[in-house]
């Protein structure tokens, strides 16, 4: 691979060879991070019953813990995103990638709901907060015209951690015992965060890849074309004041409290069916499976689609599977049911960083971007204690999904008035 840097004394740009690709280890970092963070949130609702039995603690309090950490989760990622553009995605990610793993880990000593409430509202809440804006931001800098593929590709270590974390979890519950098993969880996650925080590296100024030195130069001044254009883009404050950025927001508000609400309460929903803690575990093995097919399918729709009609895509497979669970009564049915669910859930966690690339460029991605994300997760922060509270006084979830049903639906018909162009 090479490397082409502008040099700022003169108007040419050369060509620096290079063994290897500077990208591959961001790429690794990025998917590590997505592994660990999502895949540990997707085992939370394994405890669900754990803490009902030994403390009796109702499922309001047990979603309303998660959805505090959701609500920490869009505060700060305003900030990390900011944080990320100005100093870089390395510091950031390691200190919020060890507080994480260690909050996930004092989870094996508490015995009352405020401790419960503490440890996600700080600890779990900064590094959901930075997870996803910071390496997806990251990725959209190194990457040109292939930023929607890629954030897909990113996004396929978060469907490998809903696909082994659960089961993982699973297992070691049973072998020693809840406490230990969350233990070790947070430990181990708090290693391989910061494993990957020093893996996630930003771009150096006016970086581009090639694949030979012939094709740098053509391609060094088609992409030095599209770099000066993203540099034109529009500020975060005047990215505020046009329409298409709030309706990206009451979008993310509206569809984003599913996307957090069903992996958190469908493993426990499954047991309520009949199924075992593992059987119940690989609902969520599943929706990871699902999940990697749409984020790189939808990642690649993005590029050729945009992002407009990605969204859309999105969002039609959510309205459909979430009605789909109001008539759900058998496992079978259940495991069906979730696979849809799995691939709009995948799909609309990758379309929003390359969209957001598409219409404002990357000038100022990561503010643009925490800007959505926090929308998103204030209805994240409804969305489980909400289902939590139904199921406590109704015994049934009908109610809770019928709502983000329509909530969904009213982010498909947002989507539809989206531009279907980039905005200058």
């Amino acid at each position: 691979m090479v490397r082409c840097f502008r040099d700022p004394s003169c108007e040419v740009d050369f060509v620096i060879e290079s063994e290897m690709d500077p990208r591959y280890p961001v790429v690794f970092g990025a998917c590590l991070t997505q592994f660990t963070i999502v895949g540990l949130l997707f085992t939370v609702g394994l405890f669900f019953d754990v803490f009902e039995e030994e403390f009796g603690w109702s499922r309001t309090i047990l979603s309303g813990s998660t959805s505090l950490a959701f609500l920490s989760m869009g505060v700060l990622a305003y900030f990390g995103g900011r944080l990320s553009d100005r100093y870089g995605p390395t510091v950031v990610l390691a200190t919020t990638g060890l507080l994480y793993g260690v909050g996930f880990a004092l989870i094996s000593i508490v015995g009352e709901p405020w401790q419960l409430v503490a440890l996600f509202g700080i600890f779990l809440g900064m590094g959901l907060a930075t997870h996803d804006v910071v390496t997806l931001s990251t990725i959209a800098r190194w990457f040109g015209p292939r930023r929607g593929l890629m954030t897909g590709v990113v996004k396929v270590g978060t469907a490998v951690g809903q696909m082994v974390l659960p089961l993982l979890a699973a297992v070691l519950m049973a072998a020693v015992g809840w406490r230990h098993g969350a233990l070790a969880l947070g430990y181990g996650g708090a290693a391989l965060l910061l494993i990957a925080a020093f893996s996630v590296s930003a771009p150096p100024k006016n970086w581009i890849s090639a694949q030979s030195s012939a094709q740098a130069t053509a391609r060094a001044t088609a992409q030095s074309t599209a770099r000066a254009s993203e540099r034109r883009g529009p500020t975060f404050a005047a990215v505020r004041r046009g329409r298409p950025f709030w309706t990206l927001c009451l979008i993310q508000f509206l569809f984003f409290p599913s996307l957090m609400t069903v992996p958190l309460h469908i493993a426990v929903h499954g047991i309520d069916l009949g199924m075992t803690r593992t059987a119940a575990a690989t609902l969520l093995t599943l929706i990871g499976g699902a999940s990697a097919v749409g984020r790189m399918s939808v990642g690649t729709f993005t590029d050729r689609i945009g992002g407009r009609n990605a969204y859309i895509l999105s969002l039609v497979l959510l309205v459909a599977a979430l009605l789909l669970l109001l008539t759900v009564r058998t496992p079978w049915a259940l495991f069906a049911v979730v696979t849809v669910y799995g691939f709009a859930h995948g799909g609309l966690f990758t379309v929003v960083s390359p969209t957001v690339a598409e219409f404002f460029g990357i000038r100022a991605h990561g503010a643009i971007f925490g800007g959505i994300v926090f929308f998103g997760t204030l209805g994240a922060a409804v969305g489980p204690v909400m289902a939590g509270r139904v199921f406590d006084i109704t015994g049934s979830y009908d109610f809770a999904f019928g709502a983000l049903a329509a909530m969904s639906a009213g982010a498909l018909g947002l989507a539809l008035t989206l531009p279907g162009r980039r905005i200058r």
